[in-house]
């Protein structure tokens, strides 16, 4: 992979393009995007993440963005769904498999894209990260396969620590997460 910082600065002409907006391809195919980067550049990419949203955030850019992070809106999730407090004595007591069960039961892709409709409002880009810090609760395959039937005229770019070769997602470059074609990776 290039030089991650070269790469993160593709990001934002990226986004400044007319086709992002618009969709790519003669279909006009959905906008959605992985920018992939090695685990290892995560505090890297996550600091760049405010930069990204700032670049954006004055009237006239033409882009409105907003950021899902995955990791937080599952801590969300599990605190409305009063466990929160629950779940370190619920580890100790019946095991990380049961933790997982449970978390899995909550977590599930449909909660995420409520919550996504809800907080969209006017906003014309999303970004989604904590992919990494959700897992194994939360697969980016399935958020994408859902993001898809809500937003399909909205762009997305999904920051993945793993690698995505435009047909399957592995994440952290070691566990496969499912094949996933529909997305095109943002920044090669």
């Amino acid at each position: 992979m290039a030089n991650i910082k070269s790469r993160l600065d593709k990001i934002i002409p990226k986004i400044r393009e007319d086709k992002f907006i618009e969709g790519r391809g003669l279909g006009n195919e959905i906008s959605f995007y992985v920018f992939d980067y090695e685990p290892e550049n995560e505090l890297l990419v996550r600091d760049y993440i405010p930069h990204v949203l700032k670049e954006f955030s004055h009237e006239g850019s033409g882009r409105k963005l907003i950021e899902f992070d995955l990791y937080k809106m599952l801590i969300e999730i599990a605190k409305e769904k009063r466990i929160y407090d629950r779940i370190p004595q619920m580890e100790e007591r019946q095991g990380k498999d049961a933790l997982f069960k449970a978390m899995a039961n909550f977590a599930k892709p449909e909660v995420f894209l409520q919550k996504i409709k809800e907080q969209l409002a006017d906003n014309n880009v999303v970004l989604i990260t904590g992919v990494g810090k959700v897992y194994p609760f939360v697969r980016s395959h399935n958020i994408l396969n859902n993001l898809q039937e809500v937003l399909d005229k909205t762009p997305v770019i999904m920051f993945f620590p793993g690698k995505y070769d435009g047909l399957s997602l592995r994440l952290f470059d070691r566990f496969k997460d499912d094949n996933y074609y529909r997305a095109f990776r943002l920044v090669d």
